[in-house]
């Protein structure tokens, strides 16, 4: 069995919900409290053993290569004048750049997120791979990635991570997965189909599905035919259905012990800044202060 080396983030999207802020900076890169988001997704490739990260970008993504390319002279110079006080940022900023293989392909064809899967195909090769978005990601330990490798690693079939939705009304903001068990497994289920956004009511599950996939190059020939679905887009889960139907098992797992973060809408980026705020080690219960201050 191949181990799963590489990563996929695509990383192309305008952001428009964000605007104008992402006119010239990328959703990617809001900052939660003081590290960008996409750093978040970065760190849970590599503590999930990942060794290639292929970010797959547009024209207005250069601030990405940047961030996690290594530090300039004048900044390490800068950081070194500080002494002792400026020592810790001086030794982040270097082991950013040092986190992984960083691989970065200016995406090409049509919208959807099936395009960056397909783009980066000739880096991937005939391996198994993991595929997350690059604007949301889940607290967890061991890491939401780690936890979908390891059971790809059981069974040897692609892997898509889910999370128990416990408020029913809430169903409707993501993909259910009609699931079936499995014997032995008390979070891992066999996917018989994924019901977009549905109705309480029409729930065939509480089980969401959502952006941490492990994939194998056989879905590659299937994006490589695929035709344009809604609103003349490729999407990544029409493929995996498709993969399904020719025989393959496509496997949920439910992530143990895990806090998600969807940066992609305001209310959402809001909430985690404000998360993650709260138990910055720098900020030392000051936020909690001021928003204690705030008599909401």
């Amino acid at each position: 069995m191949k181990k799963i080396r590489k990563a996929i983030i695509p990383a192309a999207g305008f952001g428009t919900r964000f605007l104008p802020q992402t006119k010239a900076m990328p959703k990617e890169m809001l900052p939660i409290v003081d590290k960008p988001v996409i750093q978040y997704v970065v760190e849970e490739c590599v503590a999930s053993g990942i060794e290639d990260i292929i970010i797959v970008t547009g024209y207005h993504k250069r601030s990405i290569e940047d961030h996690f390319d290594a530090p300039s002279h004048d900044l390490v110079s800068l950081l070194e004048e500080g002494g002792e006080s400026k020592k810790p940022l001086l030794e982040e900023v270097e082991r950013i750049s040092n986190l992984a293989n960083f691989i970065y392909i200016r995406q090409k064809g049509g919208y959807g997120n099936a395009t960056p899967v397909k783009n980066a195909q000739h880096v991937i090769g005939n391996e198994p791979f993991a595929v997350l978005w690059g604007d949301e990601f889940i607290s967890s330990n061991p890491p939401r990635l780690k936890q979908c490798i390891d059971v790809y690693e059981r069974y040897e079939q692609p892997v898509i991570s889910g999370i128990k939705i416990e408020d029913r009304r809430r169903l409707t903001k993501y993909g259910i997965a009609d699931i079936e068990p499995m014997q032995g497994e008390d979070r891992v289920f066999k996917i018989k189909k994924i019901i977009e956004k549905p109705s309480p009511d029409e729930a065939p599950s509480q089980i969401a599905t959502h952006g941490c996939y492990i994939l194998t190059p056989d879905i590659f020939p299937i994006l490589n035919a695929q035709e344009r679905g809604t609103g003349g887009e490729y999407y990544l889960p029409e493929a995996i259905d498709q993969l399904r139907e020719q025989g393959r098992d496509i496997l949920a797992c439910v992530i143990e012990d895990g806090r998600y973060y969807d940066t992609g809408n305001k209310l959402e980026y809001l909430k985690t800044v404000v998360d993650y705020a709260l138990r910055h080690p720098d900020l030392n219960g000051k936020f909690i202060e001021y928003l204690k201050g705030l008599n909401l």
